[in-house]
C-alpha cells in the first residue's frame, strides 16, 4: 500500500528517513489515514503514538479541506528523532492564535481539532502565508 513511499537520496533534505508526499482532497481522507498509519508504523512509532499521529494528521488535513480551499498537500517524513507531518493549503490563512487554550464547548465549531492536535503532538507550528497556511506537527520517536 505504500507505493508512494520512497527512500530519499543522499542529497534529499529528508535524507536519513522515509518520506511520503501526496496531494489530497475530500475524497482522499480515508486513504490518507491508511497511508499515515502505515508510514508511522514503518517509521517506528509505537501503536498508541501512531493512533495519535493519524488523528492529528487527519484533523489538519480536514481543516485544509474545510477552511483551506478544498485541497492540500501532505508531506510525511521520519527524521532521527521524530515523525513529522507538513500540510500546506491554499486557503485564506490563519495562525496559532485561533487555537483555544481550553477545550472549546461542544457548541463551538472553532479550534477543537487544532486544540486536539496540540494536545497529542510534541511539536506544532502554523505559518500563515499570503495565500494558504503551512501546518507542521511532529511526534518524537521512543
Amino acid at each position: 500500500m505504500l507505493e508512494e513511499l520512497r527512500e530519499p537520496s543522499a542529497g534529499d533534505p529528508a535524507a536519513g528517513g522515509c518520506r511520503l508526499e501526496r496531494d489530497f482532497a475530500e475524497g482522499d481522507l480515508p486513504r490518507l489515514r491508511v497511508l499515515t498509519e502505515e508510514f508511522a508504523m514503518r517509521a517506528g512509532l509505537p501503536a498508541a503514538s501512531r493512533g495519535e499521529f493519524v488523528l492529528a494528521v487527519n484533523e489538519v488535513a480536514s481543516n485544509a479541506i474545510v477552511h483551506g480551499g478544498g485541497r492540500g498537500r501532505l508531506m510525511l517524513r521520519r527524521t532521527d528523532g521524530e515523525v513529522q507531518c507538513r500540510v500546506t493549503d491554499g486557503g485564506p490563512g490563519f495562525d496559532a492564535a485561533v487555537i483555544p487554550e481550553l477545550l472549546p464547548g461542544l457548541d463551538s465549531r472553532c479550534g477543537r481539532g487544532l486544540w486536539l492536535v496540540r494536545l497529542v503532538t510534541d511539536h506544532l507550528t502554523i505559518v500563515p502565508g499570503p495565500v494558504g497556511t503551512v501546518v507542521t506537527l511532529a511526534i518524537r520517536l521512543p
